[in-house]
């Protein structure tokens, strides 16, 4: 490789930067604070007292936008809702008094048994298409 400086001149500057390079490390080695400090302890050594938000809340859809209004029912719907309520009530009632018998109790659509959603039920992978002769292998 050929220099623009004489050799001599080249060693001198390669001593100068090992020099400074050595300086700077030693001087940031001697002057760095012995440890860093965590938050909330103090610079002696002390934990200091830990603090909790007492009064935090989460953040919910009624705190940042209010309080949802309330629905008014009508009269027809508030009839609606016993109405089912006491359909509820009588085919459990009939269940538990067909459970009492000892007879088979009839399925009807409130206690009919429910399917497992379709993330449960066996899946079967698909099936590999073998790529064609004349398709690039990328």
């Amino acid at each position: 490789m050929t220099w623009s400086m004489p050799r001599p001149v080249l060693q001198v500057v390669a001593a100068f930067l090992a020099v400074a390079s050595l300086g700077a490390f030693t001087l940031g080695a001697l002057t760095a604070p012995p440890r860093g400090r965590l938050p909330g302890e103090r610079g002696d050594g002390q934990v200091g007292q830990i603090l909790e938000a007492t009064e935090a809340q989460p953040l919910s859809a009624e705190r940042i936008g209010g309080a949802p209004e309330p629905k008014v029912l009508t009269e027809e719907e508030k009839a609606k809702l016993e109405e089912e309520k006491k359909a509820k009530a009588e085919a459990a009632a009939l269940a538990k008094a067909e459970a009492d018998k000892g007879a088979p109790v009839t399925a009807d659509a409130a206690t009919a048994p429910v399917a497992p959603p379709p993330a449960l039920q066996e899946v079967t992978p698909p099936v590999k298409a073998e790529p064609k002769i004349e398709d690039p292998p990328f």
